[in-house]
């Protein structure tokens, strides 16, 4: 392979943080009311050295009855990714698109299996369109009114 040639290689996928808690169990637990639940999403890209970058998504979901937190998760998963040589006009969609795609299933499953293990039915995230999300953040960043809604 050439020196300059591009290149797009996963290095790593890894948990990064996650944490849970239950600020009103064990009464909270008692209560028969369905909890209503609050799910939000972020990606963050951070250069870590020349052609290596961290790109992580991170998931709050928290549930409530009434006015009191059932549980909070928030869980990031990150990957490291080497993108050399690639014209500068796709590392933004790269990064934000194609790198979120990788990393999003196992979010995911994390979310799932803690969420399990605190003694909760699971909380399955939906499936994200990371490129709509991308396009929005652009129009927004660019002061304009996204033409793609996403949840």
């Amino acid at each position: 392979m050439a020196d300059n040639d591009p290149v797009f290689q996963i290095q790593r996928v890894y948990l990064k943080e996650a944490s849970l808690e239950q600020p009103n169990s064990p009464a909270i637990l008692l209560e028969q009311e369905q909890p209503a639940v609050e799910i939000n999403l972020g990606v963050e890209a951070t250069p870590i050295s020349e052609g290596i970058f961290e790109v992580s998504v991170t998931a709050t979901v928290q549930t409530k009855i009434k006015d009191k937190t059932v549980f909070l998760v928030e869980c990031r998963q990150a990957g490291i990714f080497e993108l050399r040589n690639l014209p500068e006009d796709q590392m933004g969609p790269i990064m934000g698109i194609a790198c979120p795609q990788i990393v999003y299933p196992y979010l995911r499953g994390n979310v799932a299996d803690i969420i399990t293990r605190a003694g909760f039915p699971p909380v399955h995230l939906a499936e994200i369109n990371f490129q709509a999300m991308y396009e929005q953040q652009q129009a927004q960043a660019a002061g304009e009114t996204p033409s793609i809604i996403t949840q």
